[in-house]
């Protein structure tokens, strides 16, 4: 019967290191078969330097709206503004440089101070009026919107915006697209301030247990609103940069940025980490998906297929997620 037992036990314990090998490392595999399956697929065009270089620079702005997702998240808290402030920050820097005539480097810090005042916004609504995060952040993110179109009419603001401002997100450093270039430091600096700073590890212990936090001596509620407005002022970034990009400050131009936010945030979370959000899982996933874009795009494949892989990947992502979280908890 001992016998019995023990290859029994020994049975579970392989198939839950399995389960737990697939969680850890299954987005990077899969991202590599997809890499390659896209390589043999179309091999003049996918796997060339060139288009390399386009992938990076095409998950840049997704990786930094991603990143400050990320860290709302690991406070335990949802935020469904960040699109919404991104587009608005996009349309009030250009506002502000057309209409008021403000220095770009002026108008960029404005922006990023109302988009960090924003954030404590969300985490004052949460944390002392005790509204859910996620009616709270939907509730400001159609303020956010309102404020947008009132702010613009819906009318693009482009002419006039400095030359300086356009070469922000579109020029080059040493060669390298300045859009990767701040994708790196932004993800790097949150990075270090996650894993190296008093501030990081108690942002980790309060979305880990809020209740043991707070009993530790943890200010959880200003951590909480430390995290919101880290996020929202990655979104303020994210928005600048898209409307250097695309010459314009529009209303609604970011809005599509949330979902793959999501889907990167989720999928990276069951990746190397037993469901832990981090930014090298984040920054994982964010590729994970650009890579898939790109390939269905040169492949030619219809827009529908497209918002297909989007949902597919966010479903299988939480997935992921969830079944990490319990094998984790077993």
């Amino acid at each position: 019967m001992a016998d019995i037992a023990q290859t029994k036990q020994t049975k579970r314990n392989s198939r839950r290191s399995a389960f737990l090998v697939v969680s850890k490392f299954g987005t990077i595999i899969g991202m590599v078969i997809m890499f390659l399956a896209f390589s043999i697929a179309v091999p003049r065009i996918f796997p060339t330097p060139l288009n390399m270089v386009n992938i990076v620079n095409q998950a840049s702005l997704s990786a930094i709206i991603a990143g400050g997702l990320t860290m709302a998240l690991i406070v335990g808290e949802m935020d469904l503004s960040i699109a919404n402030l991104a587009s608005f920050a996009g349309v009030l820097v250009t506002g502000l440089m057309v209409n008021y005539h403000l220095p770009m480097p002026l108008a960029i810090v404005v922006v990023l101070v109302v988009c960090i005042l924003l954030g404590i916004l969300n985490g004052i609504i949460i944390t002392k009026l005790r509204v859910n995060a996620v009616v709270a952040t939907l509730g400001t993110g159609s303020i956010i919107v309102g404020l947008n179109f009132a702010y613009a009419r819906g009318v693009p603001i482009a002419s006039g915006l400095p030359e300086a401002f356009q070469n922000l997100s579109i020029g080059k450093t040493l060669g390298i697209p300045n859009n990767i270039l701040i994708m790196v430091a932004v993800l790097f600096l949150l990075w270090v301030f996650l894993n190296y700073t008093e501030w990081g590890v108690q942002l980790r212990a309060t979305g880990g247990n809020s209740s043991a936090a707070r009993l530790s001596g943890i200010r959880v509620d200003r951590v909480k609103m430390l995290g919101l407005s880290i996020g929202s002022f990655c979104a303020g970034i994210t928005g600048i940069l898209l409307a250097s990009l695309i010459g314009s400050g529009t209303s609604a131009a970011a809005d599509g940025y949330l979902m793959p936010a999501f889907a990167a945030v989720f999928l990276g979370s069951a990746t190397l980490k037993d469901g832990d959000f981090h930014i090298v899982g984040t920054l994982i996933g964010v590729f994970f998906i650009a890579i898939g874009f790109n390939g269905l795009a040169i492949f030619g494949a219809p827009t529908y297929v497209q918002y297909f892989f989007r949902g597919g990947i966010l479903i299988i992502a939480v997935g992921l997620s969830s079944i990490a979280r319990i094998i984790a908890t077993k």
